[in-house]
C-alpha cells in the first residue's frame, strides 16, 4: 500500500471533503474503472445453468407434490365408490335372505321341500297291545 505525502484516512461513514480543497483544485475525471467483482476476476463466473437446472427440480418436485395428492384423491374417491356398491349389494343380499326364510321358514314349505328331497310324511303309529 502506497502512502502518499498529505493522504488523510477516510471516514468509512460519511466522507469529508473540504470545501476549500474542492474549490482550489479543480476535480479531472476519473478515469474508467472495470469494476469486477472477485468471482469474476479469478474466472469463477456465476453459472446461469445451475440457477435454471435448480428452479427446473424445484418445480418437477412441486408437480410432483400436487400429483401425488391428486392421486390419493382420487384413490379415496374409487374406494368409497366400491365400498358402497358393496353395501348396496349386501344390502339386497340380505333382503333376500330374509324373504327366502320367512318364505320357506312356513309348514307347508317345510313339507314340500321334504317331499321334494325323497321324505315322506311318517305312517300312522302301530299301536301294540299290552301282554
Amino acid at each position: 500500500m502506497a502512502v502518499y505525502q498529505g493522504a488523510r484516512p477516510r471516514s468509512t461513514f460519511i466522507p469529508r471533503r473540504r470545501l476549500e480543497e474542492s474549490l482550489l483544485r479543480p476535480q479531472a475525471p476519473a478515469p474508467p474503472r472495470r469494476r469486477q467483482r472477485v468471482a469474476m476476476r479469478a474466472n469463477r463466473r456465476p453459472r446461469a445453468v445451475g440457477i435454471v437446472i435448480g428452479v427446473i427440480v424445484v418445480a418437477f418436485l412441486l408437480s410432483f407434490v400436487s400429483l401425488v395428492q391428486t392421486v390419493r384423491i382420487s384413490t379415496s374417491g374409487y374406494d368409497m365408490a366400491v365400498l358402497n356398491d358393496q353395501f348396496v349389494q349386501l344390502q339386497s343380499q340380505r333382503q333376500r335372505i330374509l324373504s327366502d326364510i320367512d318364505r320357506l321358514g312356513r309348514q307347508s314349505a317345510i313339507t314340500r321341500q321334504a317331499i321334494a328331497d325323497g321324505l315322506t310324511q311318517l305312517p300312522a303309529p302301530v299301536v301294540l297291545p299290552a301282554r
